[in-house]
């Protein structure tokens, strides 16, 4: 019986929340049209209602829909009066204020104006841009402005059907986990209709407790990213010769990467004119991600027509960089790998022939990347860590360097194409890495080679080091719980062979290093993250890892191997016998 009445209770508890929805006076017309067209449909109304969205490290992410397990006027309201109450709670000055800002996502400009609405009502001072900007100029400006946090409308590289609020912190890096953890406590003490505040927004404006920004943040942000080049010398010297083709996917990157190119010296930057249309339904690509070869197909299509060197495409946020280079007749799209490695190489070796690499300099992976990276830290005596998956832990670890003086920051990277240089900001920041790529393209044209054969040389320099990442998605219900299950029955039977012996285990949540040959462990000492890393015979690699944004369980695979064929083959191989390790 006991059982039964739990499960009456949880039915009640959701079938609740979906009638008080109905029947409320805040919701609108139209999404109380949306939900009742749920009646009849148990599972859908379970899924809408049973809990509202994490919010976690990354702030929420979903899918535009009515509901609390949705992206609406009413969540945002509910996340920012959570973060609000948090803000002013935490024992810190809160007197800064908030800078908001947004992606090109249908009802981003929305959620950001309510965000606004419900900040000022707060006491807290509010600015907001005037339009959409790249998601790093948020992040400086965050710190540019001096104010104790940052909101930021955007769902990155997801599909159109999704949306997303990313949080950050005074220093310009998404929020701490402990401070995700306080805003979701204080969300889980609100009710999402009666207990926001909010005033209208123009009612904000004119008052003076909502501020609009615009260009004179622009301009400081251009001039900070600007300040980071090192390649003019190789940009004039073959500026005439060499053209890019640039596309923006609809998105944030539309007016500031053509005018970094323009501001180093490029001459011949193209661009792909129906993807220059800021449009949040995406529509002329398969996928809004630059990290998806498929996404450059039209990019391609006009390159080639062009004659173009080189292809540039940044995500809707403008967080993201991707790229394809011209071998021959045809296009290579490199991986986040394969550029993170070119670049630092590139900035390590144009550094020091300038004089002015750091002799404390330091680079920063995710522990996912490549351990390519490490080596040619290691060979160049530059050092480098390794952080958790996230770009707010290399934010983090940048502004320990700044703190303690231990290391001057020249590079940070993660595998799934993000990248920054400087200390301008904390996040990835596609605008500065298109800079970087551009001048590291000219470098390569000047010595007669294409970035494609400059990674050949890196290859024979370093070792032939290969990576690939598989994505498993889940479809159906609770997939957050069915990946932290399926997590937990791999902790407790651990492989001991994945292609190769695995000879050690770093299990990231339980912060233990385990030694399977001769069973000693050790605390790695990073911290907490769902994240297991098998070290196999041979200098392979494998690692699993739930997604903290989307359904699906993600298999890092690297190895380094004789030659590019054989670290394939070790790569290959590896996924072969790992495959089972995503099954839920």
């Amino acid at each position: 019986m006991a059982h039964f009445f739990i499960e009456v209770t949880e039915l009640e508890k959701y079938r609740q929340e979906y009638e008080r929805w109905l029947s409320s006076d805040v919701v609108d017309e139209e999404s109380k049209e949306e939900l009742r067209a749920l009646a009849g449909d148990e599972a859908q109304i379970e899924d809408r209602f049973d809990s509202m969205m994490t919010f976690g490290t990354a702030g929420l992410r979903g899918f535009m829909r009515a509901g609390l397990k949705g992206m609406n006027v009413y969540t945002v309201r509910y996340a920012t009066q959570g973060f609000a109450e948090m803000i002013l709670t935490c024992g810190e000055d809160s007197g800064g204020g908030v800078v908001i800002a947004h992606d090109c996502r249908n009802n981003s400009r929305l959620f950001a104006e309510e965000a606004a609405c419900v900040m000022a009502a707060n006491g807290i001072k509010t600015y907001i841009f005037d339009d959409l900007r790249p998601t790093p100029e948020l992040s400086f400006a965050v710190r540019e402005l001096g104010c104790i946090a940052g909101i930021n409308i955007t769902a990155s590289h997801n599909p159109k059907e999704y949306n997303g609020y990313k949080a950050y912190w005074s220093d310009g890096a998404q929020l701490s986990p402990e401070r995700a953890s306080a805003v979701s406590a204080a969300i889980d003490r609100t009710d999402i209709f009666s207990g926001i505040k909010r005033i209208p927004f123009d009612e904000g404006v004119e008052s003076g407790k909502i501020i609009i920004i615009g260009k004179e943040v622009d301009d400081k942000y251009i001039s900070n990213v600007f300040a980071e080049s090192i390649g003019e010398k190789y940009v004039k010297e073959v500026a005439d010769d060499f053209s890019i083709l640039y596309t923006p996917f609809h998105g944030c990157g539309y007016k500031m990467v053509p005018q970094i190119l323009s501001m180093i010296g490029m001459k011949h930057v193209h661009t792909v004119p129906e993807q220059m249309v800021i449009d949040g339904n995406f529509p002329t690509v398969k996928s809004p991600n630059p990290e998806n070869v498929e996404g450059f197909e039209l990019a391609i299509k006009y390159a080639k027509e062009l004659g173009d060197d080189l292809i540039i495409g940044t995500d809707p946020d403008s967080d993201r960089c991707g790229i394809a280079v011209r071998r021959g007749d045809e296009y290579v799209a490199l991986s986040g790998n394969q550029l993170g490695c070119l670049l630092i190489d590139f900035i390590i070796t144009v550094r020091r022939e300038q004089g002015n690499l750091p002799a404390d300099a330091a680079a920063i992976r995710s522990i996912v990347s490549t351990t390519m990276a490490d080596r040619i830290c290691e060979m160049n005596g530059v050092h480098i860590d390794a952080t958790f998956t996230g770009f707010k832990y290399i934010g983090e670890k940048v502004s320990e360097y700044l703190d303690t003086g231990s290391h001057t920051f020249i590079f940070g990277f993660e595998e799934s194409i993000g990248f920054l240089a400087g200390t301008y900001a904390r996040d990835k920041d596609a605008v500065i890495a298109s800079m970087l790529i551009a001048e590291m393209a000219c470098w390569y044209k000047a010595r007669g080679m294409n970035m494609a054969e400059g990674l050949e040389e890196l290859y024979h320099k370093y070792g032939y080091y290969r990576e690939k990442t598989i994505s498993h998605y889940l479809v159906g219900f609770n997939p957050q719980q069915r990946m932290t299950k399926r997590m937990a029955e791999i902790r407790a039977d651990l492989p001991t062979e994945l292609g190769y012996p695995v000879i050690g285990v770093k299990d990231y949540l339980n912060d233990i290093e385990t030694n399977m040959i001769t069973g000693e462990t050790k605390p790695i000492g990073l911290g907490q993250s769902d994240v297991l890393i098998f070290t196999l015979e041979g200098d392979g690699t494998c690692a699993i890892r739930p997604s903290g944004t989307e359904p699906k369980i993600k298999l890092y695979v690297m190895a380094r191997g004789e030659s590019v064929e054989d670290a394939d083959a070790k790569v290959e191989k590896i996924i072969e016998k790992s495959l089972a390790l995503l099954s839920v």
